[in-house]
């Protein structure tokens, strides 16, 4: 078998196209890449380290990305949880169930564990949303609604969280311009009934620029990918 086998997944209508990078030692992770202009392949970078300590890890474009198409406007957070449910579905996995999501991947992420039994979550530059915004279709509403001063505040992100225990590592950039550390710590503080619990700053790290800057220091990029692992074991 190759280290990584491509497969598809019906849903909606759509062919979301994934990948599992196989792990010798564990298959359990599910990675939800970001918004905007991210793909499965622009996280190739972690889950190639991951799978160089035995970790092995399924991730997709969701709808409106890479190599699945679409538009956006065919999506939203709501669909992006059901896709990651359905991939979860057809996918090689196998229990207990690790979650990574990045950016509004982590929102996902933290959305499953309220379908799944999840025993490790880690959260990398996390976005959180208003419920208003959940089931709205990509494009100006959407837009609208998230750019409203501090719209994430009522978030159900906090409450999810609260109920959540397993093991949490949050993982913020120092110079994050689209999460402020805000986000960060209420995700943090709200997981008191977690297992274990970890907030790790990534010192000089923008939103986009995060493992990236630590692949310039080796010994960094270790440390921070050791707290993902030391977190998923």
């Amino acid at each position: 078998m190759t280290s990584i086998s491509d497969f598809d997944v019906p849903f909606e209508g759509h062919t979301l196209k994934a990948d599992h990078y196989l792990g010798r030692d564990s298959n359990r992770i599910l990675y939800l890449h970001g918004a905007g202009g991210s793909t499965r392949r622009g996280h190739h970078l972690v889950r190639a380290a991951l799978r160089q300590r035995g970790l092995g890890s399924v991730c997709f474009d969701a709808i409106g990305h890479g190599e699945t198409g679409g538009t956006l406007a065919q999506s939203s957070v709501a669909s992006r949880t059901r896709q990651a449910q359905a991939v979860l579905a057809a996918s090689p996995l196998s229990g207990p169930l690790v979650v990574v999501g990045a950016s509004m991947g982590a929102y996902n992420a933290i959305r499953l564990t309220e379908q799944h039994k999840v025993d490790a979550l880690v959260l990398i530059v996390p976005g959180v949303y208003t419920p208003s915004a959940y089931g709205v279709p990509f494009g100006p509403e959407f837009s609208a609604v998230i750019r409203r001063e501090r719209s994430w505040v009522d978030s159900d992100a906090w409450d999810i969280l609260s109920r959540f225990e397993g093991r949490l590592l949050v993982i913020h950039a120092e110079h994050d311009a689209v999460i402020p550390l805000e986000i960060s710590d209420r995700l943090f503080g709200a997981a008191t009934r977690a297992a274990s619990r970890q907030l790790h700053i990534v010192q000089g790290a923008e939103h986009n620029r995060l493992w990236s800057l630590l692949q310039e220091t080796p010994a960094d990029f270790d440390v921070a990918i050791d707290m993902v692992v030391n977190t998923i074991k």
